[in-house]
């Protein structure tokens, strides 16, 4: 058998390709759709563009005052009031427990300390609104443990309470 003669040239350019052919990176070879489903966009329902509903309404204050204080024992929650207007919303609040409680009525603010400490317990009282006989006060204090009969709220909240509140406006304590 007699070996066929090619142009040197042509050779060349055939070693140069199967050579580059083999050392080219290879393409990733394309996923089947069903691996690819995870890569589609998410398609698009009615709840993923409707917004949540709105929180519902917070509790109106259930006292009579309609400039000062409303407390609900009950609720755990406490109102500043302006001209019957609420300023500031329902806060959270901790009473005194069942053998220190908070007495309950109609009161008036008596007397105000920003930097108080009770002189039965020794503990700061900051923002103290005094309102009621035994040194029962508004004050920043502990939401998660009972008080000595006043009503702790935080510091931002008594904070509001103080500023809010003057010397002989109405605070109201409901079971």
């Amino acid at each position: 058998m007699q070996a066929k003669s090619y142009p040197a040239g042509l050779l060349a350019v055939a070693a140069a390709a199967v050579v580059t052919a083999c050392s080219a990176p290879r393409a990733p070879t394309p996923k089947p759709l069903a691996e690819a489903s995870s890569l589609a966009p998410a398609a698009v329902t009615p709840s993923s563009t409707t917004p949540p509903p709105p929180p519902p309404p917070p509790p109106p204050p259930p006292c009579a005052v309609r400039t000062g204080a409303c407390v609900s024992l009950s609720l755990r929650l406490a109102w500043l009031l302006k001209d019957g207007v609420v300023v500031r919303r329902p806060v959270a609040m901790e009473p005194g427990d069942a053998s220190q409680p908070t007495p309950v009525g109609t009161f008036e603010v008596a007397w105000k300390d920003k930097v108080h400490t009770s002189s039965e317990y020794g503990d700061p009282m900051p923002n103290s609104v005094f309102f009621a006989a035994g040194g029962i006060a508004f004050h920043a204090g502990p939401l998660d443990k009972p008080s000595h009969g006043c009503i702790h709220l935080t510091d931002a909240d008594s904070e509001a309470f103080f500023t809010g509140l003057p010397v002989g406006a109405a605070v109201e304590v409901k079971a």
